[in-house]
């Protein structure tokens, strides 16, 4: 079977977005567990004059409730591909209007738990790397990197956050593009459905009257 190039580019994006919420949990769990499993994120700092020295986490269910969404999205969209490539291959139909409506229902769904927990992790990685700065013993966040901690050993804490950060932002981007695309799927089976009706009538009045006069 022939597939086309948007639904070629439809699996495409729920394939990236599988992917972007596999690294988003990763990256943030890795970034937990250099730190023994607290959550830094809107965590402070502080500085004994020889190591940096954690004076506060947030609660754990934060990180948890960011890195379950990911989960759940990167499920869902691998769901969404595999159900994909199945309707490709046996030809089957594109959706009727309900499940499109349905399906754009989820997507919204998706869509707004994703910029919520891309603003956690926006929001809460600045209040951290502000508290860093602030000690004045470093001049970026990423600079944390390559100082001494107390009681911990962390060497990659501030790249995971930030990938975990920018997978999330990335997902956030993709899901706009399928929410768009579902939309503009949906909109085009509405004007599809009268379209059929008018041509199913016109069958039922053509048979019930004999159809169109044949000329001798």
């Amino acid at each position: 079977m022939a597939v086309s190039a948007l639904q070629l580019a439809e699996l495409g994006l729920h394939g990236a977005a599988f992917l972007c919420g596999i690294v988003c949990a990763s990256a943030l769990t890795v970034a937990q567990g250099e730190f023994g499993g607290f959550c830094l994120l809107y965590g402070t700092v502080s500085w004994t004059g020889t190591a940096l020295s954690p004076k506060s986490f947030s609660s754990v269910s934060l990180c948890s409730f960011v890195s379950a969404v990911s989960v759940v999205v990167a499920l869902y969209s691998f769901s969404a591909l595999l159900y994909g490539v199945y309707g490709s291959c046996v030809e089957e139909p594109r959706g009727d209007r309900a499940w499109l409506s349905v399906a754009l229902l989820m997507a919204f769904i998706v869509l707004f738990f994703l910029l919520v927990a891309a603003s956690i992790l926006r929001v809460g990685m600045n209040a951290l790397c502000a508290s860093m700065v602030e000690t004045k013993a470093l001049v970026s966040c990423q600079e944390a990197e390559r100082k001494p901690w107390v009681s911990y050993s962390p060497t990659r804490f501030y790249s995971n956050l930030y990938s975990a950060q920018a997978s999330a932002w990335v997902n956030v981007f993709l899901w706009c593009l399928l929410t768009v695309r579902l939309w503009w799927r949906r909109r085009r089976r509405s004007e599809e459905v009268p379209s059929q009706l008018l041509r199913s009538t016109d069958a039922e009045s053509e048979g019930l009257f004999g159809g169109r006069p044949i000329g001798p």
